[in-house]
């Protein structure tokens, strides 16, 4: 147990330490100061080639419709190619034709940052669909997150809110592609391949001949966890030789998946000017995520009952569905970082999980906002920032204030809505699967794991996570199709609700903050926060909790 708290520990101390001078640097590449010639002539760059879109200010609505736009362009032009890859070049293991309602799923998951796979990456497309199409979009859906981050932290700051091309292009050139670079190189270094040569094949000790597929891997991988993607270039994720094959892989790609979540909460304290603030969401987001931690390392300390009747050993815990060489810690450590950010990539069997650490990452994807994905974390975080102050203005009787902008009912009704769509994506979805031949039909298993496998899936769509029990059929038109909705609408609702309520904000006159004014900076605001999101989760989800993950750990574990 003490290896596996200094293992945590480890891997949470230095990803915080790094956050802090890479936020320093997203906030002089998302918002420098336009004294600084660096200022100008990237903004004139980006202008240059984003044309007469990139030379206007925008004002919520214009910023919100351009990044609908862009979003609807990035989907078209990747079904296309998945729908033309076996007449594409770099297709040297001759993938065919995808199922139809699998390229909407497909194109739909990665444009939405989502990343959920219902097909094998190495047994269902090219190399071009993998680069030019879903690696493309692992830059260019995160960087919409970053940009819409900034884009709110300005407008909070009782600025303009920026032109979104100009800051997708930021995003996309000077923050993603850079960091990227750095950490493809790591994991070359660490044995992950990167090559355009096909398939190769190897003969066995026992003399069979195996076919390996392989590819630009290292490449994919590093922008699948620093964009809070999750997709894997092969279908067993970040668990296959290849995509995670020591401990020092592992270890980078731990770090790589809660780096940029927790630095833009430092580009967003930058931007506002509010250093203490930000250190408070930090410490309320590090909280909840290290509560999570806890408990589903303490929970898969426990034997599996699957070796129950079996004579070994089991003393270590549950090493079902581990990677022996990652030990048993890795795993729930993972899968509780992979669901907090939205980032969704495996290097375990979800479905293996003791049925409360599974519960675990339900609880991240159902709270979205403990770092979360990139941007949009801190995004989902502000949703619940204007409940909180609202509630606690009505509590001691004073007007609701958040850095200076008065929070009236028209702010947290875009607020509730945000929240309550979350909730209703997932909960619904779930009932009319489980109840339909859409889903049971599907389930490998039955009884409370069974609905804990269908609860999970649309989560994990509605969280724009990935991730999933995998013990469920999934990769049929019913899933695909709903999934597919679900991920398009669960992505768009949460990010322009709040630029919606940050345009309501800025046409009101900011007030001077005084003594009588609600502080944003100490314990106590960060209680009444952590509390509206701990009871608002509580209020929504507990009831199917206890259907699934809870109803079978009483029944099988005890």
């Amino acid at each position: 147990m003490l290896q596996a708290i200094l293992f945590v520990v480890l891997i949470l101390g230095v990803t915080a330490l790094i956050s802090w001078p890479l936020g320093r640097y997203m906030r002089w590449a998302m918002d420098p100061s336009e004294s600084a010639g660096e200022a100008r002539r990237f903004t004139s760059l980006f202008q240059s080639i984003g044309g007469a879109l990139t030379r206007d200010g925008q004002d919520w609505k214009r910023y919100a419709l351009s990044l609908l736009t862009f979003n609807v362009v990035m989907f078209v032009v990747t079904f296309s190619i998945l729908a033309l890859q076996q007449y594409l070049p770099l297709n040297p293991d001759a993938k065919e034709a995808l199922d139809p309602s699998l390229i909407f799923n497909t194109a739909a998951s990665f444009t939405t940052n989502t990343n959920l796979q219902h097909y094998s990456g190495e047994v269902s497309l090219s190399y071009l669909a993998q680069l030019a199409a879903l690696m493309w979009l692992q830059f260019v859906s995160a960087a919409v997150g970053i940009a819409v981050l900034a884009a709110l932290a300005r407008g909070l700051a009782g600025r303009k809110l920026g032109n979104f091309f100009v800051d997708v292009q930021r995003a996309t050139f000077l923050v993603l592609l850079p960091v990227a670079f750095v950490v493809a190189l790591l994991l070359v270094a660490t044995g992950v391949p990167m090559t355009f040569n096909g398939s190769v094949v190897a003969t066995t000790l026992e003399g069979v001949q195996q076919t390996i597929a392989r590819g630009p891997v290292a490449a994919f991988v590093s922008i699948k966890q620093l964009g809070t993607n999750g997709g894997g270039f092969f279908g067993p994720n970040s668990t296959h030789p290849l995509e995670n094959p020591t401990f020092w892989s592992n270890v980078i790609e731990t770090v790589a998946i809660i780096l940029i979540p927790m630095a833009c909460v430092w580009m967003f304290g930058r931007i506002i000017g509010r250093m203490r603030h930000a250190g408070v969401l930090f410490a309320v987001m590090l909280l909840l995520m290290g509560a999570r931690i806890v408990g589903a390392v303490a929970f898969e300390t426990a034997p599996t009952q699957a070796f129950a009747s079996l004579p070994i050993t089991q003393d270590v815990g549950n090493l079902e569905g581990k990677e022996l060489r990652f030990g048993a810690s890795a795993g729930p450590l993972w899968a509780v970082l992979t669901t907090s950010t939205s980032n969704g990539s495996v290097n375990a069997m979800h479905d293996s999980l003791n049925p409360l650490t599974g519960l675990m990452p339900m609880i991240g994807m159902w709270l979205n906002e403990d770092f979360g994905g990139v941007g949009v974390g801190m995004v989902n975080m502000f949703l619940y920032i204007i409940v909180g102050v609202f509630i606690a203005g009505m509590m001691i009787g004073r007007t609701p204030e958040y850095l200076g902008w008065r929070v009236e009912a028209r702010e947290v009704k875009f607020a509730m809505l945000g929240l309550l769509a979350h909730g209703f994506f997932i909960l619904v979805g779930t009932a009319i699967f489980a109840a339909t031949p859409w889903g049971a039909a599907t389930l490998n298993n039955i009884g409370p794991h069974g609905f804990s496998e269908i609860l999970y899936e649309f989560s994990s769509a509605t969280a724009n996570n990935g991730s999933g029990f995998e013990g469920l059929g999934d990769a049929t038109p019913a899933w695909n199709i709903a999934t597919g909705a679900v991920m398009l609408l669960a992505r768009f609702i949460p990010i322009i609700l709040p630029l919606a309520i940050v345009g309501s904000l800025s046409a009101k006159r900011r007030a001077t903050e005084s003594s009588g004014t609600l502080s944003v900076e100490d314990g106590t605001f960060a209680g009444m926060l952590t509390a509206t999101v701990v009871i608002v989760g509580a209020l929504t989800f507990f009831p199917a909790a206890t259907l699934g993950p809870i109803a079978e750990h009483v029944i099988s574990m005890n």
